[in-house]
């Protein structure tokens, strides 16, 4: 049978393909349990490929070792289904990702997406690696090759503009992409990626005020059943800190960042990423460092994807675990030693991160200073969005301030006043520096 844009569904009936539509629109909005509902589109239909295929892209994007054991047994089950043209390219690219190879996943989803550009799935999973590997132009040119090819009649279409408005944002097309992300949230307001989008337009501008507005006028929308929630969450925290209100962040953090971020290891990197910028303003985080840092302990020995080691070192070195700042840099340098792409994330940028957190956290900024300075340029192949990255700028300008390094303080602290003019933040950086005698 065929889905609702006219592909077709190998092993497919109505009754699976029901199961099948929710959980892609689980996907596309972010919500409910789009993993329950494949698992009722399989006992339905053993043989519907793309069922296996969606279950294992959705392990294989948590970026969490044991869901990737998930991900190869999906790809091990669809491969033995029939299948059509498009849908051995998702099993190709599912079993690339599954063996660590982001780059050529990417490139057989941008083959695919070139034939079938109503493949909204192709798409979509395309753009998360894209997310994942830092690749900000085919953020957004792998969707806007496809839009033509789609319209506001079609299903799945606001999760189309959402991805592309995230792409514009990425590649400073701010105006662009908060027009697109403000329409994808009309056309559908449980579209978390489309509230994303526009609170990275308006973190990027230092627009502060105007994201707690974005955010909290539409609370209910992306605070309920929602995967993203704590991510939104973290990104109304951000605004705050900018203001330097450092109390607002404190109770984010409480009552929803750390509050709802379980074991989820993408959960666990916000919570890790706001308590690292409080600690860099010098604010008291009570016991909270060492309470994060148990829940990190279960992947401190993963190394899984680099971008998240950084954030558990947080975790780890403010809580004074050398027990667990040592089984992370083992697992790092088994990553960097072994095979997939995750090993040159690690090799160029999550290993010397991973050590200036540390070092920092442990008093010695210079030697922060020394380890940042080399990876500012390359940054993004470790993955993540320029604002998640931004620890590592705030890292190096503290870094650089408590060394009393004046010229090289000010010159730093300029360039973010320059990006950031209207942030209190920005501000109190660059008189920090010029107070440097």
């Amino acid at each position: 049978m065929k889905d609702d844009l006219g592909l077709e569904l190998s092993g497919a009936d109505a009754g699976a393909h029901d199961h099948y539509r929710v959980a892609l629109r689980g996907l596309q909005t972010f919500t409910g349990d789009p993993l329950a509902a494949l698992e009722r589109a399989i006992a339905a239909r053993p043989d519907f490929t793309m069922a296996h295929v969606l279950k294992g892209w959705l392990h294989a994007l948590s970026t969490e070792a044991a869901a990737m054991q998930v991900a190869r047994g999906a790809h091990e089950a669809a491969l033995a289904l029939p299948m059509t043209d498009r849908e051995a390219a998702h099993v190709a690219a599912l079993g690339a990702l599954a063996g660590g190879g982001w780059a050529k996943a990417s490139r057989i989803l941008e083959v695919l997406a070139k034939d079938e550009p109503r493949d909204a799935l192709a798409l979509q999973i395309g753009h998360q690696i894209d997310f994942f590997t830092g690749n900000a132009p085919m953020l957004r040119d792998r969707i806007a090759r496809a839009l033509l090819a789609w319209d506001d009649t079609m299903p799945g279409y606001h999760a189309m503009l959402a991805a592309h408005a995230f792409g514009l944002e990425e590649c400073g097309e701010y105006s662009r992409a908060e027009a697109e992300g403000r329409k994808a949230a009309r056309l559908e307001p449980l579209d978390g990626w489309a509230q994303h989008a526009v609170a990275h337009v308006l973190e990027m501008q230092s627009r502060q005020r105007e994201g707690i507005l974005w955010m909290r006028s539409n609370e209910a929308n992306w605070a309920g059943d929602s995967f993203l929630k704590v991510h939104n969450w973290w990104h109304l925290a951000l605004y705050h800190y900018e203001l330097g209100d450092h109390d607002a962040v404190l109770s984010l953090y409480d009552e929803h960042v750390f509050g709802e971020a379980a074991g989820v290891v993408l959960n666990l990197v916000d919570a890790s990423a706001l308590l690292w910028r409080l600690h860099l303003a010098g604010v008291d985080c009570g016991d909270r460092w060492e309470v994060l840092a148990e829940r990190w302990a279960p992947h401190a020995g993963a190394a899984n994807h680099a971008f998240n080691d950084a954030h558990a070192m947080m975790a780890f070195a403010a809580a004074g675990r050398a027990d667990l700042m040592a089984e992370l840099e083992d697992a790092q340098a088994r990553a960097a030693a072994g095979a997939g792409d995750n090993a040159a994330f690690t090799r160029d940028v999550g290993q010397p991160v991973a050590q200036a957190v540390k070092t920092f956290a442990q008093g010695h900024p210079a030697d922060a200073v020394r380890l940042l300075l080399p990876v500012r340029d390359i940054a993004h192949r470790f993955g993540g969005s320029h604002a998640q990255r931004d620890f590592l700028d705030l890292t190096l300008i503290e870094a650089v301030i408590r060394t009393g390094e004046a010229t090289l303080a000010r010159s730093l602290s300029a360039k973010r006043h320059e990006a950031r003019p209207t942030s209190p933040l920005s501000e109190l950086f660059r008189k920090r520096a010029a107070d440097i005698g």
